[in-house]
């Protein structure tokens, strides 16, 4: 479950490079007519602006992230120690707030993607202003991604406490901070990876060479698909993972799929309890979205009017 929550953190990053390429391009007026993931075919237009704020950023987000399991590891350990009961009622809750997340994301997608242009277009417009400030902005995109790492960090480094409860408390001590680094250099490891794919291909297709050529080419042409591919499966971790959380805390949940499994046997026998945490995740997402959202909303109205 650790590995899938990766890729939500992942898709999170991507959300925020999106938003920061949009101001950097915006900003030095280099990039006119090129949006988000279009970044990439169009690497030739963007040379010098891309990587002087790509790198940056994952940085920024991944210092946030080590500070938030620097404070998340010693509270874990200190429920495991204290309040041990404590644990499976916040992983329940972790695996309620990805399904929301989730369920949230699907319904942007596919009622609110007329806000989506609107909010790019109305930050271009805000980036054009000669008193913008480009840094500020930047700083609020990050500290979002920061809460969202801490949020996702505090729910892998449940699941693995989880796991090793049982355990000594050094070793748990261990075991969490193992994790918590791996977790923090990989994830973010690899996010400077992708999103320095597309120079990577410019390069190459920039030498003598045919074949580098047509390498640097594809690599360009792939990179913008890769990142949405990403991001298309961090959505679906959040169905996984929360939907599996949720159907471990009701143990007849649980244990009906894991004896209906057993009796399929086989290929189909894996894949069912998967299915099954997915479709929990799913049906736990769209209730939570029905009464959460109509109470944001209502919370909003009344601090406003206040």
């Amino acid at each position: 479950m650790a590995g899938s929550s990766l890729l939500i953190l992942i898709d999170d990053i991507a959300t925020v490079l999106d938003d920061v390429a949009l101001m950097t391009k915006t900003a030095t007026k280099k990039t006119a007519g090129v949006l988000g993931d279009d970044l990439a075919l169009n690497a030739q237009q963007v040379t010098g602006v891309r990587p002087a704020r790509e790198l940056p950023v994952v940085w920024a987000v991944a210092k946030g992230s080590m500070i938030n399991k620097a404070i998340l590891v010693p509270a874990a350990l200190a429920i495991s120690f204290f309040i041990p009961w404590l644990v499976t009622p916040l992983l329940m809750l972790g695996g309620g707030f990805l399904c929301f997340e989730g369920f949230e994301k699907l319904v942007h997608k596919f009622l609110h993607s007329e806000e989506d242009k609107t909010h790019k277009k109305e930050l271009r417009e805000a980036l054009k202003k000669p008193d913008a400030d480009l840094k500020a902005v930047e700083k609020d995109k990050i500290k979002g991604a920061i809460r969202t790492d801490f949020i996702l960090s505090a729910e892998i480094l449940a699941i693995t406490l989880g796991t090793v409860a049982n355990q000594a408390i050094a070793m748990q001590a261990a075991v969490l901070t193992v994790v918590a680094v791996m977790v923090t250099v990989f994830v973010y490891g690899l996010v400077a990876g992708i999103v320095k794919l597309d120079d990577a291909g410019l390069y190459l297709s920039q030498q003598s060479s045919a074949f580098s050529q047509k390498l640097g080419g594809g690599i360009v042409w792939v990179a913008p698909y890769l990142m949405k591919g990403l991001s298309i499966l961090g959505t679906i971790a959040m169905f996984l993972v929360g939907g599996g959380i949720l159907a471990h805390g009701v143990p007849p949940v649980y244990d009906w799929i894991s004896q209906f499994a057993e009796g399929l046997g086989g290929l189909a026998g894996l894949l069912v309890p998967t299915l099954a945490n997915g479709l929990i995740g799913l049906i736990a997402g769209g209730i939570l979205v029905a009464v959460i959202t109509p109470l944001m909303k209502l919370w909003t109205a009344r601090k406003a009017a206040a």
